[in-house]
């Protein structure tokens, strides 16, 4: 009898597989049955090797050894991992097994997983590859049935051996470099190092910002209130001031202005992460390690995406799915929602992966048995789906200009025509302990005004500061980081 041996990224995952494709005989390292062998990989078995395997010279670290050049590249397997690549060397080899299936995490870093391991057993058997973006039963089985030659994946895998070089060559070279240099250890790296000019150059500008102080004048009359712009002096402001006091106040424009805010796009793993850290605190290492957990429950879809849309097959079941939400989540009780699937579907902007959004399994099991902070997340994913399919924001703003004692002051509001979306994620946010709430700006509605109105006024000033640029969060730096292109970092470092 020949098998097949599928090879998984970790062991949870190699669990669900083997149980979809009945490989249930427990062994040493891997499952089997139904003409399966199910082993995984721990994530990397096998690194590149250190740069004292090259040459024991370069155990010391000195200017004129560099740079260090591998050629060729050597690899390892660390200590702690061995006994597992031995299990997967051996399956790989064994005289029984006829093909592999790459079951490791689909995207660059699993793919650079599986073909390490692959290469170093020297095994020269045909690959195919399982590309799933759901851990659910369903979606393995139907993964399986669509099982494609891993040579496809062939520019993949060069996109993470290129990325994987350069991490090296920098952070050994450049390491080795600095720390000879200033005597002391510096670590440098690809992504790390511009990351960390980032906030340097941040607190810099932090530590030379010099406050001041400077003033408004503002008029009152009943509910309406107006400013005007920054005046230096407090003697000019209170000049002003009283100037203004008991005068007449003439409204010469007044600007109406409709406005729509289109649903945001669903999550990928960036954008994931920065909400959670604005809303919730959380690290993008912690968000990512979540999310993982939650993939791996067959609860989300594949976390490690950079797409905000999902493939135009997913219609019907995105409609379902919309659908049973609005009964199962507590901010979404009794909401008026006609969801526009359609804005959320474009096959040509899904590359590896589809955006990130809850699975059935999720609406079957709920939130029983999840962590707070697993809570927090699918509560922040299925909120976000249903933003996204609801209504565009629509609203009005008003600026109207007043004329008194010679000087302007405005007054702005704003005056919400159709909630839409935003009713979805206030529901959400009201309902939600977030560690960090995000500042809301004030609905100010103006009383209905007309040009040559005239009012009797009040005055007073108003003292200000200036602000220095705020500190960077992990919010806001990975938002510089993808603006700048550092965020092409391997997954399991992020």
């Amino acid at each position: 009898m020949s098998f097949q041996l599928v090879i998984a990224q970790k062991t949870s995952a190699a669990r669900s597989i083997a149980a979809v494709i009945r490989a249930t005989e427990k062994q040493n390292g891997y499952w089997q049955g139904g003409g399966y062998l199910v082993s995984w990989c721990i994530g990397h078995l096998v690194s590149f090797a250190e740069a004292g395997q090259y040459d024991e010279k370069y155990c010391k670290w000195k200017y004129e050894d560099l740079p260090i050049l591998p050629q060729p590249w050597q690899f390892i397997v660390p200590d702690e991992k061995k006994q597992q690549f031995e299990i997967v060397r051996s399956l790989l080899n064994r005289p029984d097994v006829d093909s592999v299936t790459a079951a490791t995490d689909a995207g660059r870093e699993g793919e650079l997983i599986f073909r390490f391991v692959y290469q170093m057993a020297g095994c020269t058997k045909p690959v195919k590859r399982l590309w799933i973006s759901s851990m659910e039963d369903a979606a393995i089985r139907e993964g399986f049935a669509n099982l494609r030659p891993d040579s496809d994946y062939e520019a993949l895998y060069q996109s993470a051996l290129c990325r994987a070089k350069a991490d090296w060559l920098v952070g050994i070279n450049a390491t080795r470099l600095f720390s000879v240099l200033y005597h002391k250890t510096l670590t440098v790296g690809r992504v790390q190092t511009p990351t960390l000019k980032m906030l340097v150059d941040r607190d810099a500008k932090i530590l030379r910002f010099q406050k001041e102080k400077y003033y408004t004048v503002g008029i009152q009359s009943g509910s309406l209130k107006a400013g005007s712009g920054r005046i230096a002096s407090m003697d000019e402001a209170d000049t002003l001031r009283k100037a203004c006091a008991g005068a007449s106040a003439i409204c010469f424009s007044v600007k109406r202005e409709k406005k729509t805010e289109q649903p945001p796009k669903l999550y990928d793993l960036t954008t994931l992460q920065r909400e959670a850290n604005r809303l919730f605190g959380f690290t993008a290492k912690q968000t990512l390690d979540y999310a993982q957990q939650l993939y791996e429950k067959k609860l989300l879809t594949y976390p490690r995406t950079d797409s905000q849309y999902l493939t135009e097959d997913m219609g019907q079941t995105t409609q379902h799915l919309v659908s049973d939400l609005l009964g199962l989540l507590p901010f979404a009780q009794g909401l008026d929602l006609t969801p526009e699937v359609g804005r959320i579907l474009n096959s040509k902007k899904v590359s590896d992966h589809h955006a990130i959004i809850p699975t059935a399994e999720f609406v079957k099991q709920g939130f029983a048995g999840l962590a707070e902070s697993e809570c927090k997340l699918m509560n922040l994913v299925c909120s976000k789906l249903l933003c996204a399919v609801a209504a565009p924001h629509e609203y009005e703003t008003v600026t109207a200009v007043f004329s008194c004692a010679g000087n302007e002051f405005t007054a702005k509001g704003k005056t919400v025509l159709v909630p839409g979306w935003k009713e979805i994620d206030q529901r959400f946010r009201s309902t939600m302990k977030a560690d960090g709430e995000e500042e809301t700006e004030p609905l100010n509605t103006l009383p209905e005004l007309a040009e040559g109105q005239s009012f009797s006024v009040t005055a007073d000033i108003s003292e200000h500061f200036t602000s220095p640029p705020k500190a960077y969060t992990e919010d806001t730096l990975l938002s510089a980081m993808e603006q700048a292109g550092a965020e092409d970092m391997p997954e399991d470092k992020v």
